[in-house]
């Protein structure tokens, strides 16, 4: 009974890690990608984003209460897993290493991230284009927010593997070799737009001469 139960929340926690985390990590980057157009634009996103009814909600239920799941219980993996990619080295147990420590790199990320926007903005601070641009208004704080980037970017990729064959989507070996591909493929085109999100709050003036510019041709 105990081992039914760790497999079903092992499964679920690795669904959660898709749907709906995944995916808001997602549409997240999305809004965010808009400051490369300017700070108009970003602000019009991320005021569309505020402005859903039921936001509250549906942060609640479909972002932070998963999260919370997804964070504790992968804690608890993390400190039964047993990792031996320096005694064997292969691909696979690599990855199964970095997918811990990139987890807790990102659920440190994710907290300072949230502190800095979404509990500020509760005490009267507005989420645009200026709170970001301050955020990132030194050399510290944009490597950190690279690494944290980064590193969610790369447990959601690498998750993604894992959930194709907890779920027994990609079985034969050929089908997980493919989907390692695709998933590194998924991890190197979302490091771009999250890159660019970063850099469009620290160089504002230099994004908005290029938009402006492939604009005019």
């Amino acid at each position: 009974m105990a081992d039914n139960r760790d497999f079903a929340l092992r499964r679920l926690h690795s669904l959660l890690g898709v749907i709906p985390i995944g995916l808001f990590l997602l549409q997240h980057l999305t809004v965010n990608h808009f400051a490369t157009r300017g700070r108009d634009s970003f602000n019009a996103a991320a005021h569309f984003m505020e402005s859903l009814p039921y936001r509250y909600l549906l942060e609640i239920g479909i972002i932070f209460l998963p999260i919370i799941f997804h964070a504790v219980f992968g804690l608890y993996i993390t400190f039964q897993a047993r990792n031996n990619a320096s005694r064997y080295g292969f691909f696979r147990n690599w990855m199964f290493l970095l997918q811990r420590v990139t987890g807790i790199i990102t659920l440190i990320f994710i907290s300072w991230h949230v502190w800095e926007t979404r509990v500020a903005a509760l005490f009267g601070s507005k989420v645009n284009f200026n709170m970001m641009e301050e955020i990132l208004d030194n050399p510290l704080m944009v490597g950190i927010y690279v690494v944290g980037v980064l590193s969610t970017i790369f447990h959601f990729s690498n998750g993604l593997w894992s959930f194709l064959v907890s779920w027994g989507i990609t079985i034969t070996p050929r089908s997980q070799k493919i989907a390692t591909y695709v998933t590194v493929g998924i991890f190197f085109a979302v490091s771009i737009i999250g890159l660019r999100s970063i850099y469009a709050f620290v160089y504002p003036e230099w994004f908005a001469f290029a938009t402006n510019n492939l604009a005019i041709l």
